[in-house]
């Protein structure tokens, strides 16, 4: 997995995110530079205001207008020492300020925030102060925005390049699966045509012989196995079947095999229950979670298999009075290669929860489990299923 991370890929997000970094790092230079000389400019401004005030020198007064009427973007609030408005302010919307009384002193708040006040000292006694509150200029607003912006554009690529790289993994996974199923049927076809031909042949001879018909059942069942596989990574074919009748054949199979300290219990609220299933692929879950139920009790214990019907969807309980599953590992028991037996593959349950939610359009989980105690599974099948 990792090494499948390490290509071009990979090296793109590198790219992006070093980019990322170095443009939020030289825009909180070119902000906090910006600020520095728009500070100067707030002073120039500031200036202007007293020559026109004060001063009787035409040059100075035509110089102070044209510093003044430069200033079309920075917005600015002028207060006396008690930070109260004295009516004199410029870039800021007019309108906003006669419908709100209190527009100009939310204003000087924030402003405050962004930068410490330009005080000039109209009078020493009494003491008198006018304070000018200034704020961002549109163009330092968008400097300092921008990098959230790119960042924001960069997170969402690379949350779209995972997201394609994890479907990429998934359906090369299950590209794998399906070819390995399909190639086991093919390898198990020719031999087990084969031996359905010594089986006739037998019978022909041995036909009152009870090993030739233990021998035909044991054909049979490698036939049931290569059709299953076959079918995987393609899709099936549906038919209108009891689940309950399917069930018991199933469960009536598996109980023969398991001894005699297992106790095998299906309960249903109906008698007859009939869905839209794929007889070979239903009877496979149901197998795999009745086999997966007797490893977990080691051979002895009660296996409950409850199916409700309701009025949309019916359910399928395999509970288990084994030794349970910690609840960290309820969602990777699904997993390919997830086992806690000794041996095995990890992908009977893999198989199980693709054949419910991709050939049946259900859901299967472990909807309860306890230390020692025992597993419940729960399988949830759309009544009527598309």
């Amino acid at each position: 997995m990792w090494q499948q991370w390490m290509n071009w890929r990979t090296a793109l997000v590198m790219v992006a995110i070093t980019i990322t970094c170095g443009t939020v790092i030289y825009s909180n230079y070119l902000s906090e530079k910006l600020k520095t000389e728009q500070r100067k400019k707030v002073e120039a401004w500031v200036e202007a205001q007293k020559t026109l005030l004060y001063s009787g020198d035409k040059i100075s007064l035509n110089l102070a207008a044209k510093i003044s009427a430069d200033n079309d973007d920075i917005p600015i609030i002028e207060t006396d020492e008690n930070n109260i408005p004295t009516g004199n302010y410029i870039n800021l919307d007019s309108a906003n300020i006669i419908a709100d009384k209190q527009f100009l002193v939310r204003k000087i708040t924030l402003f405050s925030l962004h930068a410490k006040p330009i005080e000039v000292v109209i009078s020493r006694v009494p003491y008198l102060v006018n304070k000018y509150y200034y704020g961002e200029s549109r163009l330092q607003q968008q400097i300092r925005f921008y990098p959230i912006v790119q960042l924001a554009i960069v997170t969402l690529f690379i949350i779209i390049l995972i997201i394609a790289q994890r479907n990429s993994y998934q359906n090369t996974q299950n590209k794998l699966w399906a070819g390995m199923a399909k190639e086991t049927a093919h390898q198990l076809g020719t031999p087990v045509s084969s031996l359905e031909g010594w089986v006739e042949i037998l019978k022909e001879k041995y036909n009152n012989e009870p090993f030739v018909h233990e021998m035909e059942k044991d054909v049979d069942r490698l036939l049931l196995v290569t059709d299953r596989f076959g079918k995987i990574g393609s899709k099936p074919t549906t038919e209108k079947r009891n689940i309950i009748r399917q069930i018991e054949q199933i469960m009536d199979y598996i109980k023969k095999r398991a001894g005699g300290n297992v106790e095998f219990i299906l309960e249903t609220n109906k008698p007859d229950v009939e869905l839209n299933i794929s007889p070979s692929l239903f009877d496979w879950v149901t197998e795999n979670l009745l086999k997966n139920a007797l490893d977990a009790m080691e051979g002895k214990g009660r296996i409950v298999i409850t199916v409700i019907e309701r009025e949309a969807v019916v359910e399928i309980n395999f509970s288990d009075t084994g030794k349970g599953i910690p609840k960290q590992n309820w969602g990777k028991v699904f997993k390919p290669g997830f086992s806690t037996k000794k041996r095995g593959w990890g992908l009977g349950l893999t198989l199980t929860k693709r054949i419910i939610e991709e050939y049946h359009h259900g859901k299967i989980y472990v909807s309860h489990s306890e230390q020692d105690k025992g597993t419940t599974f729960s399988i949830a099948l759309k009544k009527q299923q598309q």
